[in-house]
């Protein structure tokens, strides 16, 4: 990105055996789909733990916005705990930017996964902090159900693989919309809560970036809306390219006589960057991919086929 992007900070790597945080950051948490997603993280060789007070609910977050602040700080904090995970998105994460004490999270980086309305924390925890984030399976979520999880980017982004490439080949559903190969800062979340941002003190940074947008459940036209939001931010100009998620149940209900694909071409097909559709991270039906938010990446859209290339680990190796 620019010259002043904050400096890069890469978390430790996660190595099995290792404690996971789990943290609650937004809307309130399910008890069965919250042990649900922690018995898999057990089956796949980490210990999960989490504080009692996660289960609490107000309205419909996680507990009051003290609550989940000082969570959040004390799993940066604690030196057995080596990543953190989030339970679930919905909302509320918005409410944490003003009151987390950024200095103990730059004092004591870790890796932090989840995505949706959580993208506010990955956003910000990159651009102010410099911290590598992750885009990636929550616990009440992804984890809680059989073949949630894209294994082999969850390890290959959290182990310190470098470089590595998602696997976007046959029936992974990713299709080329506009040709072209480009570098950047891989950078993005959910269209909505990314949109969401602009105006604010906390409005993300798109410069030299491989954008990463997806949204679950809107309306094409509201695709549409937001795009254009983006567009008219400027938040479109530097971007070296542009990379949209499944979209899943982005439909008009009733006869929809043209495709998301359409839509989204009409913003973004003459920008002069390459666009890739479907790559399957944050809300998809199955096997969600984990994304290094802040790290180089390369992507290449030729002859309808993509190829994502992260040019750098987005994890610090374990030091001997």
């Amino acid at each position: 990105m620019s010259s002043s992007r904050t400096p890069l900070v890469k978390p430790p790597a996660l190595l099995p055996g290792d404690t996971v945080g789990i943290v609650a950051p937004a809307s309130n948490v399910k008890c069965g789909d919250l042990e649900a997603g922690c018995e898999a993280l057990r089956r796949a060789g980490y210990r999960p733990i989490y504080l009692d007070s996660i289960l609490d609910q107000d309205l419909y977050f996680a507990g009051s916005v003290e609550r989940r602040a000082r969570e959040l700080e004390a799993m940066f904090v604690r030196e057995d705990v080596k990543a953190i995970v989030c339970a679930r998105g919905g909302y509320g994460a918005n409410y944490l930017l003003e009151v987390l004490d950024l200095e103990k999270i730059k004092a004591h980086p870790k890796i932090f996964v989840g995505y949706s309305d959580l993208t506010t924390l990955l956003t910000h925890f990159s651009d102010a902090t410099g911290l590598v984030t992750f885009h990636g399976p929550m616990i009440a979520k992804d984890w809680a159900h059989d073949d949630g999880v894209d294994v082999a980017s969850w390890h290959a982004a959290l182990t310190g693989s470098a470089p590595w490439e998602l696997n976007l080949g046959a029936g992974s559903g990713v299709s080329g919309l506009v040709e072209g190969a480009a570098e950047g800062i891989l950078y993005g979340g959910c269209l909505s809560i990314l949109a969401a941002s602009l105006g604010t003190r906390y409005e993300i940074k798109t410069a030299g970036s491989i954008l990463f947008l997806e949204d679950v459940a809107a309306k094409p036209y509201q695709i549409d809306r937001m795009l254009m939001q983006l567009k008219l931010a400027g938040k479109f100009k530097g971007v070296r390219g542009i990379v949209f998620g499944e979209m899943r149940d982005c439909l008009q209900p009733g006869n929809q006589g043209y495709t998301l694909e359409e839509v989204v071409l009409r913003i973004v097909g003459k920008l002069g960057v390459p666009v890739a559709y479907g790559v399957r991270s944050g809300h998809v039906t199955a096997g969600n991919m984990t994304l290094p938010i802040g790290v180089r990446a390369g992507l290449t859209v030729r002859n309808g086929q993509v190829r994502l290339k992260l040019l750098e680990a987005a994890v610090a190796a374990e030091k001997s």
